[in-house]
């Protein structure tokens, strides 16, 4: 199974989600809530820095939780996309190498979520979807625990919107390679430079970040920007 391991965030002052897929994600989970106090705590555990490494595997988020001298052990979980839905996606995201470029630059296009939603496929969670788990005691759902957990995956999605997919049951690897057989324009995917590929379960953890560190984001956009030029190119020569 494919997994990614995400060090520890430390106490921090930011705010919330920064981008329009995390800030949904949230409100995903403030619909799900049937109380708001828990809510209130989970926001503040998150900056707090109490909470341990993250992992994301299909369908499923999990950390543990420091809380004064306990340590839970909590989890979110998130439906994956069917085989049909994911066939029915990676043709919308085909269909426009903007949608491929924008990915890989670490953007989520309003319009490539919208479209896939056109074709029967919700990308994005909704009231409901998101299903909390932890083992203490407390009866809240999600307890400050969980929110906690949810409140951090947020800034990872700001990060990264292929940490959204993964969780939806589709690793990057998978989903590129999947992209470069369905795309008349490989170009698109292969000019760019090579993302950090995704470890296994049994892999330490690896960076966390607005930006992989790898990367030189001005030289990354314009790498960007060149290949969809092409793909434009040879899309009007067809």
């Amino acid at each position: 199974m494919t997994a990614r391991g995400f060090t520890a965030f430390p106490k921090t002052t930011r705010r919330g989600a920064r981008t329009w897929w995390g800030k949904a994600w949230i409100k995903a989970l403030e619909d799900t809530a049937l109380d708001t106090a828990p809510l209130r705590l989970g926001r503040r555990y998150a900056h707090a820095g109490v909470v341990g490494p993250i992992t994301v595997s299909p369908g499923r988020i999990a950390a543990v939780v420091h809380d004064e001298d306990t340590v839970y052990t909590t989890a979110v979980f998130v439906p994956e996309l069917t085989d049909h839905e994911w066939r029915r996606f990676l043709d919308r995201v085909a269909a426009q190498a903007g949608h491929i470029a924008a990915l890989l630059d670490n953007d989520m296009p309003r319009d490539l979520v919208v479209s896939a939603e056109d074709a029967g496929v919700r990308l994005l969670p909704g009231i409901g979807d998101l299903e909390p788990e932890c083992d203490c005691p407390g009866w809240e759902l999600p307890c400050r625990h969980a929110a906690a957990l949810a409140f951090q995956v947020s800034w990872l999605l700001d990060a990264d919107p292929f940490v959204l997919l993964l969780l939806r049951g589709r690793g990057e690897r998978e989903l590129l390679d999947e992209l470069r057989a369905k795309t008349r324009t490989p170009v698109v995917i292969d000019l760019l430079p090579a993302r950090p590929s995704l470890p296994s379960t049994t892999t330490p953890v690896v960076f966390l970040g607005e930006t992989p560190p790898e990367y030189d984001h001005g030289e990354m956009r314009r790498l960007v920007e060149r290949a969809a030029r092409r793909a434009r190119a040879l899309l009007g020569e067809q």
